[in-house]
Order: C-alpha cells, then structure tokens, then sequence
C-alpha cells in the first residue's frame, strides 16, 4: 500500500499552491512527523510533514512548480502487516531503515541543503544535540563564505570574487509582491516624533517591549479616524469596522506579516503573548494560512537595528503601513528647557487614492498623543 501526499487546502481563498523544497528524495526513508516538503502560496510558507513512517515511493511535482490544490504530490510506500510497527489512521508502516554510514547525525532536510550548496558536512560544526549539524548551522556555515557558485565573466571565465545567492521562491514571492504595490498605489509618507518616556517608566519592571504600547496606540487612533482602516475598491472605499493588525516579520529568507485579530479589543499583556507567539511559529513556519490573511492594517518595527527612518511598502489591499524607528534617548526641547527623552519616530505610508496629506497626518496626532498621554495601567 502507498499513502497519497496532496497538496493541501492553504486557506479558503488559495487555489494552488508552490513546491519550494522537497527534504527527501525519491527513495529516501522519512519517519512520521518529519518535515517532508516545503510549500508556499501567495499568503504563507509552510513546511508539510509526513503523515507516515515509510519510503518516499515517487515525487510528481518537481521543485518551482506550481500545481492546483488537491495534485498529487507525492507517494509514500508503507510496510507488509508482517512488518507492522505502528498504525496511523488505518495505514500500516513498516520499520524504517538506519542512515546511511555517514549520515546518522544529518536530517534528510540538512543534506538536502548541503547538496544544494555543494557543501561538505563533515566540515560544518553542529550545534544540535550532541553535535548533531541542524540547518540553521548549514544555513550559517554558508552566510560565512563557506560555499560559493561561481560566475561566469563577460569573457567566459568564472570570477571568484563573486556569488550569487539563487532565488528562493519567497524572495520571488516578495519581489513580485512590493513591486505590484508600488505599481497599484500612490504612495506618500509622512513623519511623527513621538515621546516616549511614560511608556518607558510603565515598562519598569515588566517584561514587554514598546509595540504593545504602538499596536494599542494605533488601534484606538483607527477608531478615530476610521477611513485609514480601509482598503481601495473600483466600487468605493472600503472601511473594515473590525481591527486586525498585521505585525511585519523578519525571517532568515524573507518576511512574513502575521496578523492579530481584533486588536482594539485586547490589553497590552495579550497583545505582547500573541506577538511573540505569531513571531515564534513564522519563524518556525508553523503558522496556518489564516494567520496571514485578513489584516487590516499593518505595522513594522524598522527600528530593532537602530533605523531611525522608513518608507514602508504598503501591504496590498491595505491603504497605509506605520513605521516604528528607533527608540532613543535625545536632547529636546520642553517647556523651554533642554530634557533628555526617549524618543522615537514613527512614519506613515499611505495610499494617496484613499486619503489625503491633512487625514493622515490627522491620524498620526491621534496614534503620538495615545502613546504620550494614555493611562496604560487601565489596559495591562
């Protein structure tokens, strides 16, 4: 018997789906639970795992393609009953062979990744459980010069001061994506300064960051100026009533924009569990397509490396993005005196079709006096 692997239902509005990498090759033993493939759609990244214990019988749809919802995949041979060791769902499995000498302490998905980079394992020091050589080592191993591809001169000699890093397909997705906006929207930014100091002393003793502090501060702006929570329509402008709230994601390949529902609804302590938990599984591409879609509005922390300015790309089909710089400490001026203040500067993008320069900075007034003069105590 053979276990059918399909490309998944990503989400109610996704059709088709992308095969980014496959972990094993044709013929290669996988175990239950490992990551089997990566896919992508125009929402998320997800690594899909093997339902089963078994051997990877054939691959159908080849790395790059792109294939409707519901394709067959792939086919994963299962055991003879005399060989059961475990039963999944009705499907018997049968014992999984040992790595090939050599390769015990290497992931199917690790030596995939050396392949690809034609790098030497042996060479790369693991720091997995007991020197076991994970991805984020190869990964490192290979942002450190330790493999290159050469590339071909004008003259047909390759060049070894050089490297071309290949596309994956989120960066392709990325690129496709930041274009199309710029093409579909008319962007303008304006620029806020806002104080942070009682925020800082709130933070005193407790474990949260400033976004909370943003994301709240937003929310309620949103309820004040309603139109910038909307998106363009050849029928008219459309004003979302619910709040969701798309936090922009760094990842190692990309960028993610995992979204909290009904933001305006939850208190600084909620708001900072469910980040860090939507930041922990987009890293981990553990998100579920729903995760990713139905933002209203999105902000992004430009200023974790110390940026002070940003012009971000509206997220499409939003009509504005809010930029948090860097939050330092400088000379200002208060009351006539020279002070010392955490201060920070925070940017809108926003979809000129939509809203003018009087409303956005309109907004922005609301977004700097919530973050100066709220009573945060009230919404821990």
């Amino acid at each position: 018997m053979a276990t059918d692997i399909i490309m998944p239902q990503l989400g109610e509005s996704i059709a088709e789906g992308t095969v980014v990498k496959w972990f094993v090759p044709a013929g290669g033993v996988i175990q239950k639970d490992e990551s089997l493939l990566e896919v992508e759609t125009e929402k998320v990244t997800l690594e899909i795992p093997s339902p089963i214990t078994g051997r990877v019988d054939e691959i159908r749809v080849k790395e790059g393609e792109t294939v409707p919802i519901g394709t067959l995949l792939a086919r994963i041979e299962n055991a003879p009953p005399s060989e059961v060791i475990n039963r999944v769902g009705g499907v018997v499995v049968r014992p999984m062979e040992q790595d090939r000498v050599g390769d015990q302490h290497h992931s199917p998905a690790v030596r995939q990744l050396a392949k690809e980079h034609g790098i030497d394992l042996s060479q790369v020091k693991g720091t997995g459980v007991g020197g076991r050589v994970t991805k984020k080592d190869v990964l490192d191993f290979i942002a450190q010069g330790g493999a290159q591809i050469k590339v071909a001169t004008a003259g047909g000699e390759p060049s070894m001061g050089e490297e071309v890093r290949p596309l994956t397909q989120m960066r392709k997705t990325i690129a496709d994506r930041m274009v199309k906006s710029k093409q579909t929207s008319a962007h303008v930014a304006t620029f806020f300064e806002a104080d942070f100091s009682h925020i800082a002393r709130f933070r005193e003793g407790r474990n949260l960051t400033y976004l909370p502090f943003v994301i709240r501060a937003t929310t309620r702006a949103l309820r004040d100026v309603p139109v910038v929570n909307a998106s363009w329509s050849e029928q008219g402008i459309v004003v979302k009533k619910d709040i969701h709230v798309g936090i922009a994601t760094a990842l190692e390949e990309g960028l993610l924009v995992p979204v909290v529902r009904y933001a305006d609804r939850k208190g600084l302590t909620q708001l900072a569990k469910e980040i860090a938990d939507l930041a922990e599984r987009a890293r981990s591409k553990k998100l579920s397509p729903a995760e990713v879609q139905g933002g209203t509005f999105t902000i992004t922390n430009h200023g974790g490396f110390g940026s002070l300015f940003s012009t971000p790309i509206i997220h499409q089909p939003q009509i504005a993005i809010l930029g948090i710089g860097a939050i330092q400490k400088r000379a200002v001026v208060i009351d006539e005196a020279i002070a010392i203040r955490p201060m920070g500067y925070l940017s809108l993008s926003f979809d000129h079709r939509v809203i003018d320069g009087a409303t956005a900075d309109q907004f922005m007034a609301q977004v700097k006096h919530y973050l100066e003069q709220s009573h945060w105590e009230q919404i821990l």
